[in-house]
């Protein structure tokens, strides 16, 4: 029996937004009517997806909160130590279900990457409407030790983490998140530009050469709280950094 949706709850796509993979897999397994046309549940939806499992009833899964699980699993163990076995035992899911829903393992790291943004690192948008560079500089340094150090969630920073895979199945995962990376550094970029132009900064500071040596910092918190450095030890390192700073 094919999986139903409610549609008055969820907008359907057509099935060539699914992976073949997942598609072929399914209607091997008789599972699925190749005629009809197959949803996609997209990320954000709180409403619940109904799967059909191999045996037994369907049962019903909330993507948001297998999301959510599949994230601390790639931040606990890194993308190349995430196994499929880890992911859908942690999401709850079938491996079925989970490429239905989120695609294959490189597009559900991609979802957990934007949920980590929003929900871990939404301090880089608060940080770059300081008023002075400097304020921009302590709100993103304070923000990451708290992300990085903080509560029960797992240690460092994703998007570090994912840098450091070394096989080549996790070569497109760098290139992604260095795209991403490049991308903030070029609002900091144009946020210290305006700085300087605002009398801020010193007419001789290099705002991009600025950028580079904050996210140099920044990305060295993670490297160092992982390797066994306290807070305090990376806080010593923030307000070394700040004393530093060429500006108010």
């Amino acid at each position: 029996m094919a999986a139903r949706f409610n549609a008055s709850q969820k907008r359907a796509v057509p099935a060539s937004f699914l992976t073949w993979q997942a598609f072929f897999q399914s209607h091997q397994r008789g599972k699925l009517d190749a005629g009809l046309s197959y949803p996609y549940i997209e990320l954000g939806m709180t409403s619940l997806a109904t799967t059909t499992a191999v045996r037994g009833r369907p049962r019903e899964f909330d993507p948001d909160t297998a999301l959510a699980a599949a994230l601390r699993v790639f931040w606990k163990q890194g993308y190349e130590g995430a196994s499929m076995a880890d992911l859908t035992e942690a999401m709850g899911i079938t491996k079925p279900s989970l490429y239905a829903c989120f695609g294959n393992k490189e597009a559900l790291f991609r979802k957990a990457l934007d949920l980590y943004e929003r929900d871990k690192l939404a301090y880089i948008g608060t940080a770059l409407d300081a008023p002075t560079a400097r304020g921009v500089a302590e709100k993103l340094l304070r923000g990451a030790l708290s992300t990085h150090c903080g509560g029960s969630d797992p240690h460092g920073c994703l998007g570090v983490i994912a840098l450091v895979a070394g096989c080549a199945e996790a070569e497109s995962i760098r290139e992604h998140v260095c795209a991403r990376r490049a991308s903030s550094e070029a609002a900091m970029i144009a946020r210290f530009d305006r700085a300087r132009r605002d009398g801020d900064l010193p007419d001789n500071v290099d705002p991009k050469a600025l950028a580079s040596c904050l996210t140099t910092v920044l990305q060295g918190l993670s490297v160092k709280f992982q390797a066994g450095a306290t807070r305090q030890d990376l806080e010593n390192v923030v307000d070394t950094f700040l004393t530093m700073w060429p500006g108010r």
